[in-house]
Order: structure tokens, then sequence, then C-alpha cells
């Protein structure tokens, strides 16, 4: 796979986290990852049928985006003191 897409998946992955934490605030986990699997397919770049052809092979490296990001996020706030 080319270091570029999994590089766009994972800034996706990372804004996807963020505007689900956004929306649905604390708690929701199930619902937030799903929102956020939802954004991160959305805007892959590719069209129509190839969006959802690479969505679907390379899912465990969109989930394992979304797990980093979280994990990350969550690790910031509380450096922050916010959790």
């Amino acid at each position: 796979m080319k270091p570029k897409l999994r590089e766009i998946i994972n800034n996706l992955a990372k804004e996807a986290v963020l505007r689900s934490e956004e929306l649905l605030g604390s708690g929701c986990g199930q619902q937030k990852k799903e929102m956020a699997i939802d954004y991160v397919t959305e805007h892959l770049p590719f069209s129509g049928f190839g969006k959802k052809i690479v969505a679907v092979l390379l899912s465990w490296l969109i989930d394992d985006a979304i797990e980093f990001s979280v994990s990350y996020i969550n690790s910031l706030a509380k450096e922050k003191g916010e959790n």
C-alpha cells in the first residue's frame, strides 16, 4: 500500500474522531466509532464504487487508524487535565 494512502487515512481518522467527539460528547463510544468510520469512508480520495471497494479492503486500516486517534486524543486530554 502506498504510504500516502495510509497518511490520508490517518489524517481523516483524526478529523473524524474530533468531529464525532464534538458532535456526540463523552460516552456513546460505539456511535462515535461508527460516525468516524462513515466520515473516513466518505472522504476517501476515490469516486463512487471505487471508494466502497477501498473502504471494504482497508477496513482494518481504517479501524486501526481510528483506534489510534482515539488513544492519542485521550492521552492529550489527560496531559491537559481534561479527564
